[in-house]
């Protein structure tokens, strides 16, 4: 989906992974798309397996989260215009344009003292359904993960509680982050409004008591299935998890 969106590089941060995930992707290395960078950061110390130091207690919050990511504004200061700093099941999306590079121009023009735009997350709960099934893929069928084609109900987020973003950065005008804001940046912050851009996370619902009346319906990601899904089969292709027709 990144590449559909215009990204040159993405850049994943490896503590462990499966065998399939990980020629899943060597097979991106190879074509220069993916960086792995080796983070084996719990054969030096003891990293807390969640995010609430309360509950999950270690020498090192999150596997390192905070440092990664600021590690990877540095690798990236010279050699990136913008990074995103997001998690691997969050998709950073336009509703205005096609791709991230047309978003991020039209931005820059309209802030140009901006260099940390501030994009925030809707909630797709994996429990809901798109009832016809149009996306329900045979030859998906044993792939593992989430088809994300097929959560089109989207949570409104309760704004009256702390409801998070990830962000898009000029790396070169950031000096330190945090997970959700940047703590020390040059020049100025812009939260982009979510009819321009918002997150697509498909996971848990936030707010689990809300029916299916209660969600809103967004298909934004149906606009890119004619080129997604085939992309999407030749990358399993590859690594021999398509399931071929009888």
């Amino acid at each position: 989906m990144y590449r559909l969106l215009g990204v040159d590089r993405v850049v994943v941060y490896n503590t462990s992974c499966g065998p399939d995930l990980d020629l899943l992707l060597h097979s991106y290395r190879q074509e220069g798309f993916v960086e792995m960078v080796p983070w084996p950061i719990d054969k030096h110390l003891q990293p807390s397996w969640g995010w609430l130091r309360s509950e999950n207690p270690g020498d090192l919050h999150y596997f390192g989260q905070m440092t990664t990511l600021n590690e990877c504004v540095y690798r990236y200061m010279g050699r990136s215009r913008y990074v995103l700093l997001n998690d691997i099941d969050e998709i950073i999306m336009p509703y205005r344009q096609n791709s991230l590079v047309s978003l991020m121009d039209e931005l820059q023009q309209q802030q140009p003292k901006a260099g940390v735009f501030l994009i925030e997350n809707h909630i797709f709960p994996k429990h809901h359904f798109e009832p016809s099934a149009k996306f329900h893929l045979p030859q998906w069928e044993g792939v593992p993960g989430i088809n994300i084609l097929e959560h089109i109900y989207r949570e409104e987020p309760d704004r009256t509680h702390y409801h998070p973003h990830k962000m898009i950065v000029q790396p070169r005008m950031v000096e330190q982050t945090s997970v959700h804001e940047v703590l020390k940046n040059f020049g100025n912050r812009f939260k982009v409004p979510p009819e321009v851009c918002r997150i697509i996370h498909v996971r848990v619902a936030l707010q689990g008591s809300l029916t299916l009346e209660q969600l809103h319906v967004d298909t934004r990601l149906w606009d890119f299935h004619e080129q997604l899904i085939p992309r999407v089969d030749e990358a399993l292709r590859r690594i021999g998890m398509l399931r071929t027709k009888e």
